[in-house]
């Protein structure tokens, strides 16, 4: 009875260690603060990472089969795209905003450009369940998906049991999302001393400190609020927001305030992808300014740059610029992955 007890013992440690084994801590950039996503809730794991990555590249997600979310959100464009300045969904509908870039998601309190989802868990059911992004019903994808030999497997490897439901579906893009972590570009390398910026990049970091880090503070180069940033209203689109979220006019056209971080890869810019160029971007700030009385406060106070200053200012944003996060094979289209694996 007692050898019995002990390897039963035995069997138990071992089977805790092996389920111990499968969880994947989360590794912040040093120096960086700490994230704000409660991985208590949903500890990443191989299996769960894997699943939201096949899930995040799928098309038959979508209502017609034609749309995923890597659509709108490729990688090699720091997961924004750039072939249009509104998000084009199923039957080529148009949406009213620019697909923002997804990284560093650890990071954010709220999503979207108005910030409509308060928390990353959910933030996928705004685009599967949108008419004019992915057009799904939810409960019946969930439906098809129950049928599906190929996801009962991985839902079994990630949750033990084959049963895909709403939660696991949505927590499962949350973990792949959360692997999108960009903090090597040549900016991170001199911060660690392993690089140099140029006298370029260096006098165009001191202008960036001068005007912009209040809004764009390192190392996420964002601030994680919502701003006015001074752009004509566009008349057709009329968006007004934040507005149309908190209810208060006071918020009228402020938008989240994104990260700069890849800028390179990430025109169109804005909300409503209007500039094409990083250099119209600079125009904007320096010369076309929209008084109102919800300007943000930092913008009040006219920017003057040289034709120089502002070259100088782009020289630093583009080391900003991480490569290695760009093309990374472990954050590509896994279907593509297997075929270039086999080749």
């Amino acid at each position: 009875m007692m050898r019995n007890r002990f390897l039963l013992l035995i069997c138990l440690l071992l089977f805790s260690a092996f389920i111990d084994s499968e969880f994947i801590p989360f590794q912040s950039p040093k120096g960086w603060p700490a994230p704000l996503y409660d991985f208590s809730k949903n500890p990443l794991t191989k299996d769960k990472i894997a699943l939201g990555r096949s899930l995040f590249y799928d098309p038959n997600l979508s209502a017609n089969g034609t749309i995923s979310c890597a659509s709108c959100h490729s990688p090699y464009n720091s997961f924004a795209h750039t072939d249009h300045a509104l998000s084009h969904g199923i039957n080529d509908r148009i949406g009213t905003r620019n697909a923002p870039p997804l990284m560093n998601l650890a990071w954010q309190k709220t999503f979207m450009w108005d910030g409509a989802i308060h928390h990353l868990d959910f933030q996928a059911l705004a685009p599967l369940t949108n008419e004019n992004e992915m057009g799904s019903d939810f409960p019946l994808l969930i439906s098809r998906m129950n049928s599906s030999n190929v996801y009962n497997k991985q839902f079994a490897a990630a949750f033990g049991d084959s049963t895909v439901t709403g939660e696991r579906t949505l927590k499962a893009i949350s973990q792949f999302l959360l692997t999108l972590v960009s903090c090597n570009s040549k900016y991170d390398s001199v911060q660690s001393n392993l690089a140099e910026f140029t006298a370029q990049e260096y006098s165009g970091l001191q202008l960036f400190n001068q005007h912009c880090n209040s809004c764009h503070t390192a190392p996420l180069f964002s601030s994680n609020r919502f701003a006015n940033n001074g752009l004509k209203p566009d008349s057709i689109l009329n968006d007004h927001g934040r507005s149309v979220i908190s209810g208060n006019t006071s918020d009228d056209y402020q938008f989240d305030i994104p990260s700069l971080r890849n800028i390179e890869y990430t025109s169109p810019y804005m909300h409503d992808g209007r500039f094409k160029r990083l250099y119209q971007v600079v125009q904007h700030y320096t010369s076309g300014i929209e008084s109102s009385t919800g300007l943000s406060q930092e913008l009040k106070t006219p920017i003057h740059l040289t034709a120089e200053q502002k070259t100088d200012l782009i020289a630093f944003l583009l080391t900003l610029s991480d490569r290695r996060f760009i093309f990374n094979p472990e954050h590509s289209d896994p279907t593509i992955q297997k075929l270039s694996n086999n080749n």
